[in-house]
């Protein structure tokens, strides 16, 4: 029977994001989806500069750019329509080489990722089918499928899995991972809307409209798109809610049946949970399967995306024996906290579009917040592993930070784009001694790789391949010291066994 490299469960964004990566590097990778074919209606309408950056990375930011909308930002309005709270997000482009903020349609996402993992012979797609069962061995997990509603079953081999099958993921039930709840669930009416006329006076920013009674948020998307997200009282009844002349009603303050069309109408419940092991052995978790998030920082599909950025090239280098396995306990250690940073702030957003007393909830992200008041958004820094754990003489606080996206001259292309999905080092001095997964550039030929190194008071800078900084030196040799060893040409890597993972 054929062994894959990896197993993926689940084709929403965040599984389509890592066959992709994975395929890429040159791993086998086998998908498996329960439902025919890609759902067609909106579901996350967010992303930011560092999910373009990923996309940047699979091939596909080009083509998304023309489906999607810069956001300039989020405003917060109590009752009497006064401004509580303003979230600018810049127009400018930003030091990961894109804009700030993205409004998308899901499904305009998702078909450019399938079509990309159609140019890959090494992708194996099973639709109509789920994994019902998956046994670890000491070489690979066996994983045991049902395909549609018959009782025709399947069994695959992988090295590795990865359950990306969203918030009622089998795969975390399977590896028996308990759930940490952060308190926050809501239920919510999500009303997707198609305008059949212009409403300019309906505004492009983003409202939170902090109501205590029923508070409720607008969000402008691609072309003729809007949605409404409106809290339900205790008491309401999901059917009724969604009934079409309901939903006129709670509309009519903004907009009737006469101007736009009703796409899609469900009620969500809003939940603040983190699963609390995110691996067994050859098992993971990713995405929605990992952590839930209220919507309030548009953050959930972005958390997930950055799941796979990260797990991607940790696979690929143990699976190609450059690494020892240990290297994937890093995945779990450095997005935990990550992820859990957003849904903790994602709740204090919340409490300020719910509460009755806006002071307080205000105060909560007062750390978030400029000298004029304004909002900002966060930056969080990866969780401490074994690659971002403190160094005693380490010059900064950058290490597990995003990298700055620099243009390469004379071609004028980012960064990304000249390098590939690889480490990056840029140094004044050429490194010796390293393997094909470095990409050096010679800081004193570029002169925004000057800059960087002299903005970080360095002579040397690692940037790993999910675009995050991996160490920050004096020099070169002292660089070099920091790398991980399979970065490094060490010829003992070629002979390690990984029949010992746990």
């Amino acid at each position: 029977m054929k062994v894959f490299d990896t197993a993926i469960i689940g084709l929403g964004p965040t599984g389509a994001t890592l066959a992709n990566l994975l395929a890429m590097q040159g791993l086998s990778v086998l998908i498996l989806e329960r439902e025919a074919q890609a759902y067609d209606l909106p579901r996350a309408v967010h992303f930011d500069d560092e999910i373009m950056r990923v996309f940047q990375n699979i091939g596909i930011a080009n083509e998304l750019l023309p489906m999607v909308r810069k956001n300039p930002g989020m405003k917060f309005v109590d009752a009497e329509n006064n401004l509580l709270l303003d979230w600018p997000r810049p127009q400018d482009i930003t030091s990961q080489g894109w804009n700030a903020s993205y409004r998308l349609h899901q499904p305009d996402l998702e078909r450019l990722l399938r079509r990309k993992l159609e140019a890959y012979n090494l992708v194996t797609l099973k639709t109509s089918t789920r994994a019902t069962s998956i046994h670890q061995t000491e070489t690979n997990a066996v994983i045991r499928t049902q395909t549609g509603s018959a009782n025709s079953s399947e069994t695959f081999r992988a090295r590795y899995v990865i359950g990306c099958d969203g918030a009622n993921s089998q795969t975390r039930t399977i590896i028996e991972s308990e759930i940490d709840d952060y308190g926050f669930q809501e239920r919510w009416l999500v009303i997707d809307l198609i305008l059949n006329k212009v409403r300019p006076d309906l505004g492009d920013h983003s409202i939170q409209f902090c109501w205590p009674d029923r508070p409720m948020t607008y969000c402008r998307g691609p072309g003729n798109r809007r949605r409404w997200e409106i809290t339900l009282l205790d008491s309401e009844d999901e059917k009724r809610v969604t009934k079409t002349e309901h939903i006129w009603s709670l509309l009519k303050p903004w907009i009737t049946s006469d101007e736009a069309s009703i796409e899609r109408k469900a009620v969500y419940t809003f939940k603040s949970q983190v699963a609390r092991n995110w691996r067994h052995g050859r098992i993971f978790l990713a995405g929605d399967a990992a952590h839930l998030t209220p919507p309030f920082l548009g953050q959930g599909m972005c958390i997930g995306i950055r799941d796979a950025f990260n797990l991607a090239w940790k696979l690929a280098a143990v699976i190609k024996k450059e690494a020892e396995y240990s290297l994937l306990d890093s995945y779990e250690d450095e997005r935990k906290p990550h992820a859990s940073a957003y849904v903790e702030m994602a709740i204090k957003i919340g409490q300020i579009i719910r509460s009755i007393n806006h002071n307080d909830a205000l105060n909560d992200v007062s750390g978030h917040r400029s000298q004029s008041g304004e909002m900002r958004s966060i930056t969080p820094k990866l969780g401490a592993s074994s690659l971002t754990a403190p160094r005693s003489n380490s010059k900064t606080d950058i290490e597990g930070r995003p990298a700055l996206q620099f243009r390469i001259q004379p071609s004028n292309e980012l960064i990304d784009d000249v390098s590939g999905y690889r480490h990056v080092i840029v140094s004044n001095t050429r490194p010796e001694g390293l393997t094909d997964s470095i990409f050096w550039i010679n800081a004193l030929e570029q002169e925004e790789a000057t800059r960087l190194l002299k903005h970080l008071n360095a002579e040397a800078a690692w940037i790993r391949p999910d675009r995050y900084m991996g160490a920050v030196t004096d020099s070169i040799q002292e660089l070099y010291e920091y790398l991980p060893n399979f970065l490094k040409n060490r010829e003992h890597f070629g002979d390690y066994n990984e029949t010992s993972i746990s």
